[in-house]
């Protein structure tokens, strides 16, 4: 096998050799054959051969041609000798024309394979970017972005490293770790915030270090225009330099869009603080003012001269709007905790009935004059925080309360099931807008219809949400044909039958 070749060129040697041989035995067999005709016989097998390998190969097959020619057809035939000058010639144009041949098909192959290699580039780029724009989750995406880069360019060690106040920050991406330290990052660095140069041979910037025993490892810089941010670490002995640099553009670009995302959720958040601020402000505004308005209208009728009924009424409306005030500021402690992810479970054996009537007895004051239908079933038991699930239902149930007509009832199911308990509720009202069903859990949200005809704070189905989620729950709402809207919770939890003892 000649130096250099590949298993593929060491056979398309033995075949073309073979094909030389075969083709001779079987010339020698015509009579009187011209040289000639033999000559380009053995022509189109070396150009076969170049077709199907490289270079060196083909100039030995073109050879091994040579001497078959000469030893089969040139006189004096069987041996390696020529008794014509002119046949000195023939053989030596034979040669040549041959090798140039050879040489034309081994060109045109090394550029079929750098299109081949090219478009492959371009294919793992393309793939790169779409990783990078399918990346949303900011606080992993360098570490995601590193492993995207492992992945399609087929890396076994690969990082992406960036400055810090800190020192320097390390994502790796590939399957072993690459290990380069502080000093020779911090070269490398500075060697990439120096001039600017561009390597057109090389499709490539300057700035690239390569370290290691046998300066396997390649790092070259990742820059955001002009300017370096970090560095690419790889041990990729296949991709050239023009290759890595690309690499290293399209890493780049991603980094920026990180940073960019991570501003816009900055902004985003700040915004939504600012929006929720003046929309608890708002709302709260109301709900406070009327209840201490109503509070110190029924304390001054008690300093008159009141009868005793009447002192009863005032004092009944006082307790009433304190009351309210007391479920506004538990609804204001039930969003922190929520927000804080503070919310405890504390798991009971409870069934179905109990859970409804803490909840009834919770918002009994919304309830009055209003038809409640329980249907509670009471022959299985489910261990769930039966604070939560009330508080979660009170919710539901005074929503019903406040969004559907006076004179129509409210129907409340709840029973126990296989995997926990499951209470809707439906207020046989006038239904949901189909295109707020989406944003009725938000907080702080109230639909068009409801900000016309009620007050409130917007917080009642979003505190339900959060207290559901905490016990690992459910809820959902939907519109039910000729009876309103209805209001489903599910509260996971083990269940067993009524009749065991506690």
């Amino acid at each position: 096998m000649l130096p250099g070749t590949s298993r593929r060129d060491a056979f398309v040697l033995a075949g073309g050799a073979a094909a030389i041989g075969i083709i001779a035995v079987l010339l020698r067999r015509i009579p009187d054959i011209s040289p000639t005709t033999a000559a380009m016989a053995l022509l189109l097998t070396v150009l076969g051969a170049a077709t199907l390998a490289r270079l060196g190969v083909a100039i030995a097959i073109s050879v091994i041609a040579m001497l078959s020619l000469n030893y089969f057809f040139l006189p004096p035939l069987g041996a390696f000798t020529i008794a014509d000058p002119q046949n000195w010639i023939a053989l030596a144009a034979f040669l040549v024309v041959a090798i140039l041949a050879s040489n034309l098909s081994a060109a045109a192959q090394d550029r079929a394979r750098e299109a081949d290699a090219s478009r492959h580039e371009v294919t793992r780029l393309f793939d790169l970017t779409r990783d990078v724009l399918l990346t949303s989750d900011t606080g992993s995406a360098i570490e995601a972005l590193a492993r995207h880069v492992a992945r399609r360019f087929d890396l076994s060690r690969v990082a992406i490293c960036l400055p810090s106040d800190q020192g320097w920050r390390i994502s790796q991406g590939g399957r072993e770790e690459i290990v380069v330290t502080t000093d020779v990052l911090n070269t490398a660095l500075a060697k990439a915030r120096g001039m600017l140069e561009f390597d057109a041979y090389r499709r490539a910037y300057g700035g690239h270090v390569r370290v290691g025993e046998a300066s396997e490892i390649a790092i070259v810089p990742l820059r955001q225009g002009t300017k370096a941010i970090g560095l690419l670490a790889a041990s990729a002995p296949a991709l050239d330099i023009g290759t890595l640099d690309a690499l290293a553009g399209v890493v780049a670009i991603a980094i920026e869009r990180v940073q960019f995302l991570t501003e816009r959720d900055a902004a985003e958040l700040v915004r939504q603080k600012a929006e929720l601020a003046s929309t608890l402000l708002a709302s709260l505004s109301h709900d406070l003012k009327t209840p201490l308005t109503a509070i110190k209208t029924a304390v001054e009728n008690l300093s008159g001269d009141l009868t005793a009924t009447d002192r009863r009424e005032q004092g009944d409306a006082a307790i009433t709007e304190l009351d309210r005030l007391a479920r506004l500021l538990q609804d204001i402690l039930d969003m922190a905790r929520i927000d804080a992810a503070a919310i405890r479970v504390n798991r009971q054996w409870v069934t179905a009935a109990d859970v409804v009537d803490a909840a009834v007895a919770h918002v009994r004051h919304a309830l009055d004059r209003r038809e409640l239908r329980v249907h509670a079933e009471g022959d299985g038991n489910v261990e769930i925080d039966p604070l939560l699930a009330s508080v979660a239902l009170s919710h539901l149930l005074e929503n019903a309360a406040l969004y559907s007509p006076t004179d129509s009832g409210i129907d409340v199911e709840a029973q126990v099931e296989a995997d926990g308990l499951r209470i809707s509720v439906t207020d046989h009202g006038p239904g949901l807008d189909p295109g707020e069903l989406d944003h009725l859990f938000e907080r702080f949200y109230r639909g068009h219809t409801a900000r016309q005809s009620t007050f409130g704070t917007g917080m009642g189905l979003s505190i339900t949400r959060g207290l559901l989620a905490a016990a690992g729950g459910r809820v959902w709402a939907e519109n039910v044909p000729g009876a309103g809207a209805k209001f489903t919770i599910v509260v996971p939890g083990a269940t067993r039958p009524a009749t065991v003892s506690h």
